[in-house]
């Protein structure tokens, strides 16, 4: 007898069981702890109790960032990343009449109202709390042509304070590698810069590699279509290479498609361990360190 449709949609909803915890602990170094369920206590528990100790909290937009920072400022654990999103710049300067960026319906405030968001952006990058700019980058999968300048203009702005603020630089890449690498090179990187949700191949692996970024990988890398993914890993350097959870999103194998949260990090953990053909302790201590390293906590 095959499961109803309101039990597949139940299942599909529940969130998976606790893996097999870590014996050396993490970080979580990409998660959005207020689009999951329950409370941040529970989350940061949950992670705990399977040696996720540490979680880099990442706003994208005015709302989530401020969100992102107070959080921080209240939990020793949790570090905060801020920016407008690639997504968000567009929506800033020529309106969001669907209300899909979760701040409402919004007219377009043109390039004055990117600076105003920009400059509160500034101002929470320059609190000790805050570790990191981000995510910032380009997005060439939701946003069309119309909405690249925008983008663009926002990404230079974020990796120039970045740099006034001395903090680490989050990427988002989607769709545009080779304009991020392109930008990057144009206004110089800052001396911390971090592909989160790493998706390039190998040879990209190779030119950010050079360039001295760090490549955080998500549960993205247990997928079975993923492999240049796991190309990639295994020729990245060690001592440059992060893990995340990007939550709710990019729940890892078996559970993709449910809901992804940080103590789910151990199964991509796993995975990672064995794409480089290290044990887990191994991985785990590396991914420790250059967490600590990548966001200067």
């Amino acid at each position: 007898m095959s499961p109803s449709p309101a039990s597949s949609a139940a299942s599909k909803d529940a969130p998976p069981p606790l893996p097999e915890p870590l014996r050396v602990a993490v970080a979580d170094s990409h998660t959005h702890l207020d689009m999951q369920a329950g409370t941040v206590e529970e989350g940061l528990a949950k992670a705990a109790s399977v040696g996720v100790t540490t979680v880099v909290q990442v706003g994208c937009d005015v709302k989530g960032s401020r969100w992102a920072a107070e959080t921080a400022a209240a939990y020793e654990n949790v570090h905060a990343a801020v920016a407008l999103h690639p997504n968000e710049a567009p929506r800033i300067v020529h309106g969001d009449p669907d209300g899909w960026s979760r701040q409402g319906a919004r007219p377009g405030g043109g390039r004055a109202a990117l600076d105003d968001a920009l400059a509160e952006i500034e101002a929470l990058a320059a609190l000790p709390h805050v570790k990191a700019v981000g995510e910032t980058g380009l997005d060439y999968f939701r946003t069309g042509p119309e909405g690249v300048a925008a983008q663009e203009l926002s990404f230079r702005a974020h990796i120039e304070i970045a740099k006034r603020q001395g903090k680490a630089l989050v990427i988002h890449d989607r769709d545009a590698h080779a304009d991020v690498l392109r930008i990057l090179r144009e206004e110089g990187a800052p001396e911390r810069t971090v592909f989160h949700c790493y998706s390039g191949d190998a040879d990209m692996a190779r030119t950010c590699a050079a360039a001295g970024y760090y490549l955080s990988f998500a549960g993205t890398v247990t997928f079975k279509n993923a492999a240049p993914l796991r190309e990639a890993l295994a020729v990245a350097p060690l001592e440059r290479v992060l893990v995340e959870t990007d939550a709710p999103y990019l729940t890892p194998a078996p559970y993709r498609g449910r809901p992804n949260a940080p103590y789910l990090i151990p199964l991509t953990v796993r995975a990672m361990a064995a794409v480089r053909g290290i044990d887990e302790d191994a991985m785990a201590t590396a991914l420790a360190a250059n967490t600590a390293r990548a966001f200067a906590y």
